[in-house]
């Protein structure tokens, strides 16, 4: 008797976290839903329709051609501007973060609790907090309205260089590193040929992490660009949208269709990286797990 109701309590509480987590699931799919329905309408019928119906003409198409041709393209130079800053940014900051974390996890130097405890301290700074200073160092240096006052920054990931920290703790073993010193091995080699094989799982972690982050930085581009051609797709679709509410600024093609489909068309690239990357985290996990 008592197993079966333990069944039964485990199962409502199955039916009970599946009925949370479908409408967790709702919640965060639905502006996505919006921006697929909305960018298929005119500009008519954008405000004629409901936000989640289809209009009865199909203007997707019509809508990508307007937004690649309006001001001379310039949509497809913030796309190139948004790759640059998240490849380089997003790259550098794991590759770093990597190596961090796998010196702090299997070196012992002095200074490595100092070191440990700054990097601690960093996780909590919010980004938005340290805009002004980076504006002003960079100003300093000459670097503002310039990509590397985008890149510099991104590349540093304090919460990244912890989670390799601890995920470098367990995932290469000491006897590992020991047995490829005898063998001769560098530590440079150690690291590229062993290590970072070992750290693939957590290295895509911050990867993806650093990615979204700078895919979608907007506060720290607005303040260090000035010229519209280096902006990334937030910052230009944002002036799109300051426009578009305000009338538009005697500018003849409406601006609403434009900003709701850059907005889809920049949201795609990151559905593909985080389905690409999933795919290399979850073997190297798997790989992992069956590691003697």
């Amino acid at each position: 008797m008592a197993t079966t109701e333990t069944t039964g309590l485990k199962a409502r509480k199955s039916v009970v976290l599946s009925i949370v987590l479908w409408m967790l699931l709702a919640y965060f799919m639905l502006p996505l839903c919006w921006l697929l329905v909305n960018a298929t309408k005119s500009n008519v019928d954008l405000f004629a329709t409901f936000g989640l119906a289809f209009a009865p003409s199909f203007a997707l198409f019509d809508n990508i051609q307007s937004l690649f041709a309006f001001q001379d393209g310039i949509f497809l130079r913030w796309f190139g501007n948004t790759i640059l800053y998240a490849v380089v940014g997003a790259g550098g900051a794991a590759v770093i973060a990597a190596m961090g974390g796998y010196a702090l996890a299997k070196f012992d130097f002095h200074g490595r609790r100092g070191v440990l405890m700054a990097v601690l301290g960093a996780s909590a700074v919010p980004g938005t907090a340290l805009a002004v200073p980076t504006y002003m160092l960079f100003s300093q240096w000459g670097l503002i309205n310039t990509e590397l006052a985008v890149i510099i920054p991104a590349l540093a990931s304090p919460f990244g260089l912890f989670l390799m920290l601890v995920y470098a703790q367990d995932a290469v073993p000491d006897s590992m590193i020991e047995a490829a010193r005898i063998d001769g091995a560098g530590e440079a080699r150690i690291f590229w040929t062993i290590a970072l094989p070992l750290l693939a799982p957590g290295f895509v972690t911050v990867l993806l992490f650093q990615l979204v982050a700078t895919w979608n930085n907007y506060f720290l581009p607005l303040i260090v660009l000035n010229q519209s051609d280096k902006f990334p797709l937030t910052v230009g679709l944002s002036l799109w949208n300051k426009l578009a509410n305000a009338g538009g600024v005697n500018l003849a093609q409406p601006l609403y269709p434009l900003v709701i489909t850059g907005s889809l068309l920049a949201v795609l690239p990151l559905i593909v990286a985080f389905l690409f990357l999933q795919r290399h985290w979850q073997s190297g996990i798997a790989a992992g797990g069956v590691k003697q």
